[in-house]
């Protein structure tokens, strides 16, 4: 299997997950302070939405590169 075929796969289940799950949240640390033995940080839970077009678009251009046979 060729290169562009994977990239192709790949590129059609990040478009379905992005459709399915809109998004994604992740933790990070933004302050931190440490005075003596104690010890404080505050932790901050982002969420990154995922574009319908987004996801659209990378499930067309993944069946495009799976379908269409390479030249050469």
């Amino acid at each position: 299997m060729s290169a562009v075929k994977i990239g192709g796969i790949v590129l059609l289940m990040v478009g379905i997950l992005g459709l399915v799950y809109r998004g994604f949240s992740h933790t990070k640390e933004t302050h931190e302070a440490k005075i003596g033995p104690l010890e404080l940080s505050v932790k901050d839970k982002e969420t990154v939405n995922v574009p319908v077009w987004a996801g659209v678009g990378a499930i067309v251009l993944g069946g495009l590169l799976v379908v269409v046979p390479k030249k050469g």
